[in-house]
């Protein structure tokens, strides 16, 4: 069976109910390799890894972007500068079961991981049954992308659950005859989860281009394009994506403008090196081995002879590289994040699976690569607690969430010395964000932007709107050994400038970074450019 035509079609949709030991697009003697017990260890496996991924989160400290999003969810809109909506909600549930703590901002995005994952296994299951099923939870539990991806407050979490229910509405609606209920159903179901992807993440606008492009360039697929299913869920996706359009026309289309010029604008620097430090970034993401076992069944599914693969895989193999082409392409342009392409694994980790269904328990490459990749999640795990990388602490990924603690105990030192009306600000997003999450009572931080991007602190009312004249403002900034242009700009806005203390964020005695606190008093009621 080579594609969709009407007998495929017929027997898919017949035989899978009817066939013994058969499951949705596969053969009879696909579940060859299938064990008793299989997809209840499956279970177990994605169960147990949000289980280890959440006492991860409730015991290491939120990183600055995290507490940015959590800025977000406390309030909450259609979209934001950044990114849309979908990160703000789900970091705003947690909070409602656990305050705002870090298992609060992080308990929604644990949540959508689990989602992922056992959607992921069960569209394996239906494709390849329950041994292939039990490999893709084992691999995508030990994949450091998922191993420590997951447990982050971030966009991809939400993203990667709404795209896996998307593939397996997907694969469903492939499995049924054309033009019926069942397969208009489920193309339904696809289009309202791709709506959730695009109000998680602007990248999601690659699935669909995915699908599209596999179903004029394969054959077997083209006849889907003529039932109505696909233009429904277009129209589905869309209309749950409506909110979020209509808050960036009516913020000058700002949020999508900055996406596009974060990924595809020039910058300086060599392009070969740019591309190759995303390939590496891929590497350590997914782990050296499985990143070659996973291009390398996607390659076997492009290449495959007639009758050798089924339309769905080559589907998901074409969506892959359309997800990894492009940033490749990015990467041409600019340096590009090792967490952006994510979405090309989920297929890729789909076709692993059902290539590697019946050899995986004695394949050496594979067992390698498990046990790599969970290497790599175990050392993840652990240097977050304690530092094992040979690298100084400055240069360390996981401490950039340590030591903000005592930056607040300096600010509140400093705010508490009179009782004058006091405001706090840094000139960076994340110094704010992660001021207002640990000082006490989570004040409000002003984010002044003086010498950075923009985001979305300069949406929300700043302190020339809100602060009155008289007011003292601190200021949290870089410490240098000459007073940062920030300062030289406002010091005449203010009746006197002070130069405070340092405050040293520190991970196990070694420096991260050093702040110098700044007392701005008495607000003059005017700003640096305001006419």
């Amino acid at each position: 069976m080579d594609g969709l035509d009407v007998g495929d079609r017929d027997r898919m949709a017949v035989g899978a109910a009817s066939a013994p030991g058969r499951r949705g697009l596969i053969d009879a003697s696909v579940a060859s390799g299938d064990t008793r017990g299989d997809w209840r260890a499956a279970i177990v496996v994605c169960l147990g890894a949000g289980a280890l991924r959440l006492i991860i989160a409730a015991t290491t400290p939120l990183f600055p972007d995290e507490t940015y999003y959590w800025e977000w969810s406390c309030h909450l809109a259609p979209g934001y500068f950044d990114h849309p909506p979908m990160v703000a909600l789900v970091t705003a549930l947690g909070r409602v079961f656990f305050g705002d703590t870090a298992l609060g901002v992080r308990f929604g995005s644990v949540c959508m991981g689990i989602v992922a994952s056992i959607v992921l296994v069960a569209s394996t299951r239906r494709l390849a049954g329950d041994s292939a099923a039990l490999l893709a939870a084992i691999a995508f539990a030990v994949m450091p992308l998922a191993a420590a991806g997951l447990v982050l407050a971030t966009p991809d979490a939400p993203l990667f659950a709404a795209a896996a229910t998307m593939w397996y509405a997907l694969i469903r609606a492939l499995e049924t005859l054309p033009r019926t209920r069942t397969s208009l159903g489920w193309w339904c179901a696809a289009g309202v989860a791709l709506g959730v992807a695009f109000a998680s993440k602007y990248t999601a606008v690659l699935l669909p281009l995915g699908v599209l492009i596999a179903c004029v360039a394969h054959a077997p697929l083209r006849p889907r394009l003529r039932e109505p299913g696909p233009y429904l869920a277009v129209a589905l996706a869309v209309l749950v994506f409506a909110p979020v359009l209509v808050w960036n026309a009516r913020h000058d289309w700002l949020s999508l403008a900055f996406q596009l010029g974060h990924g595809l604008s020039r910058s300086s620097g060599s392009v070969i090196g740019r591309e190759l430090e995303m390939i590496g970034g891929q590497v350590g993401l997914v782990s050296p081995v499985l990143f070659f076992l996973c291009a390398t069944a996607v390659w076997r599914s492009l290449r495959a002879r007639a009758g050798e693969t089924r339309a769905v895989l080559t589907l998901l193999a074409v969506a892959s590289v359309v997800v990894f082409a492009f940033f490749m392409y990015s990467a041409t342009k600019r340096r590009v994040e090792a967490n952006w392409p994510a979405l090309a694994y989920l297929p890729a980790l789909l076709l692993l699976s059902v290539a590697a269904k019946d050899s995986w328990r004695v394949s050496r490459s594979m067992r390698i690569g498990l046990a790599l990749a969970a290497l790599l999640s175990l050392a993840t795990y652990v240097n977050a607690y304690v530092p094992v990388l040979p690298v100084p602490a400055r240069r360390d990924p996981a401490a950039r969430a340590a030591g903000w603690d005592a930056l607040a105990d300096a600010v509140t030192r400093a705010t508490s010395a009179d009782s004058a009306r006091v405001h706090i600000a840094a000139d960076r997003y994340q110094d704010a964000s992660e001021m207002a999450f640990h000082l006490p009572g989570h004040p409000r931080a002003y984010s002044l932007n003086m010498g950075g991007r923009r985001n979305q602190y300069d949406l929300w009312p700043s302190f020339q709107q809100t602060a009155r004249a008289g007011d003292d403002l601190v200021l949290v900034l870089d410490d240098t050994p000459q007073p940062p242009a920030q300062i030289a700009a406002l010091t005449p806005h203010f009746s006197a400038v002070l130069r405070g203390d340092s405050a040293r964020l520190e991970r196990g005695g070694d420096l991260v970074k050093q702040f110098r606190l700044w007392r701005l008093r008495a607000w003059r009621g005017t700003w640096p450019g305001a006419e």
